[in-house]
């Protein structure tokens, strides 16, 4: 599995033999075979990780109230998420250098993705070419950070509609990298054969140690602009005729702003817990997003979904489907395509059982679900109400 000379990946794991049942599995399995550093670039939260913590404990707040004999059968997972037809209401999100997870990087996650059915979301970070991922014939949405250069970020555009990218994902929580102590601590670097090929094709400000700070923060700081308003989105409107994604999206008058500068959906976010610590629970916030943008616009949950139950969670508050990320870095790097895969067809596997057992046909009846929340688990109503149906996001 390592590249030549490097010495970086220990052998993959067979997933034949004793393979994970469960999203925590393949998590034990990769903890124990990524290298230290690498590990924590992907685990890590910012500042005290408190937000998180935070997503994972708010997920496990929201209950769910199955309805009964509704003769839904066995649960349809397939569904469209911004026009992109799916086998479930989730796609990949948007990670940076996969090749520090295994030699084939996005090549073998867009594979992954393909098997699977799901739009798989390119970084603008990735180790891999947005040409050569594209490629392997998976349904590609494409993201960008917003860069300094206008100019550069029209080419990345560009190639992303020559590469037949399925839409636009722009990234709005990231003015400036969030302070990754894990990072900071390791003087994080990436080693050679790691470059983000769509910038810089040889070595950049993310190859040069930094002491006490993380190299990867400073090639972001170098590129990154901090100062974008709204203004800078409607010029990102104009500039192409693909569906438009805005995530990273808290606040409720912020997704209501985004679709008036004419995004086509948003998504729910935190990012990880890797931005601003002390930010709410993605999902906490999800109903008030739903509410603020109305029913004509798609809104996805990102951050701490963990299982086919998470899905249904996400759904059953008012969201249209989900971005799920670590987990398919750590099937990533335990058999690459193979691994990743087995990430995807778990999570199926437990949301079409979610699905039955809570009583609805497909994702679309998720919406009337009832649930309880917090503690107090205070009974709360779906935003599409009780009835015996729901509607599609």
């Amino acid at each position: 599995m390592s590249p030549t000379g490097t010495g970086r990946f220990e052998a993959e794991v067979s997933l034949t033999e004793g393979p994970p049942v469960c999203l925590d599995d393949v998590e034990r399995l990769a903890a124990s075979r990524v290298p230290a550093d690498v590990w924590d670039f992907v685990q890590g939260g910012s500042g005290s990780e408190r937000t998180l913590e935070a997503n994972r404990a708010a997920l496990d707040d929201v209950a769910l109230v199955p309805r009964v004999l509704r003769g839904a059968g066995a649960g349809n997972t397939h569904t469209r998420l911004v026009g992109t037809a799916c086998a479930m209401p989730v796609a990949i999100a948007p990670m940076a250098y996969h090749r520090l997870l295994h030699p084939e990087g996005e090549l073998a996650m867009a594979a992954a993705a393909r098997a699977a059915d799901v739009p798989f979301t390119v970084g603008m970070l990735s180790s891999c070419s947005l040409e050569s991922i594209a490629q392997v014939g998976a349904s590609i949405w494409f993201q960008l950070y917003w860069l300094s250069d206008r100019g550069r970020m029209l080419g990345l555009i560009g190639r992303a509609e020559q590469a037949g990218c399925r839409a636009l994902v722009i990234t709005v929580d990231v003015p400036v990298m969030g302070r990754r102590l894990r990072d900071l601590r390791n003087e994080f670097v990436l080693p050679s054969w790691v470059s983000p090929v769509n910038l810089d094709a040889g070595p950049s400000e993310a190859h040069g140690r930094v002491a006490g700070g993380s190299a990867v923060a400073e090639h972001t700081r170098t590129v990154f602009d901090p100062s974008v308003t709204w203004q800078d989105l409607e010029w990102l409107r104009e500039q192409s005729a693909l569906p438009l994604i805005v995530k990273g999206v808290l606040d409720g008058g912020d997704a209501a702003r985004a679709v008036a500068c004419g995004a086509d959906a948003v998504v729910v976010s935190n990012h990880g817990g890797r931005q601003l610590d002390g930010s709410p629970a993605s999902v906490a916030v999800l109903p008030q997003v739903r509410e603020a943008v109305g029913d004509d616009c798609q809104v996805l949950l990102d951050s701490g979904v963990r299982s086919g139950t998470d899905i249904l969670r996400a759904l059953a508050l008012g969201a249209s489907g989900v971005m799920v990320g670590r987990p398919l870095l750590w099937g990533l790097a335990l058999g690459g395509a193979t691994g990743a895969g087995q990430v995807l067809s778990l999570l199926r596997a437990e949301f079409a059982d979610c699905l039955t057992l809570a009583g609805c046909a497909d994702p679309g009846e998720a919406g009337g679900l009832r649930t309880l929340l917090g503690p107090k688990a205070a009974l709360r109503q779906g935003p599409s109400g009780c009835g015996e149906g729901g509607h599609d996001h």
